[in-house]
């Protein structure tokens, strides 16, 4: 089954948890075995685990990523917003999570974001179990 969430940010860049999101749709799905595709099928923002336990590493994370790519002028493509498309390139529209024992498999302090580069807006994000 396919569940589809909408995330909102409140940022131009931001990394929201959406492991909630994802609690509830395994919760729901029943699935005690299989993985877990999630994906945001938008062009400027991504899907992407990583540190939770201190809230500077999605800061940094942010701040990295406008340092890598700034939002200059000097790109052909004329919205405003071609850092953001390299941002999302970069991170991925997608991460697959292993399930066992019910619950998804992530290592110490790992948790899965929504990442945001061209907000604030209202995202969709999908999520796909397959049991087996």
């Amino acid at each position: 089954m396919l569940y589809t969430f909408s995330v909102t940010s409140n940022a131009r860049a931001e990394y929201i948890n959406i492991d909630a999101l994802i609690e509830e749709v395994l919760e729901k799905s029943g699935v005690q075995s299989g993985i877990m595709t999630v994906f945001t099928p938008h062009t400027t923002a991504g899907i992407t685990i990583n540190e939770n336990a201190d809230p500077d590493v999605t800061r940094d994370l942010v701040y990295g990523m406008n340092e890598t790519f700034d939002n200059k002028n000097e790109y052909r493509h004329a919205e405003g917003n071609s850092d953001s498309h390299m941002k999302s390139s970069l991170t991925g529209a997608s991460e697959t999570l292993i399930i066992d024992g019910g619950k998804v498999i992530y290592g110490t302090w790992q948790s899965t974001y929504f990442a945001e580069f061209d907000g604030p807006r209202t995202r969709k994000v999908h999520i796909k179990v397959i049991e087996g």
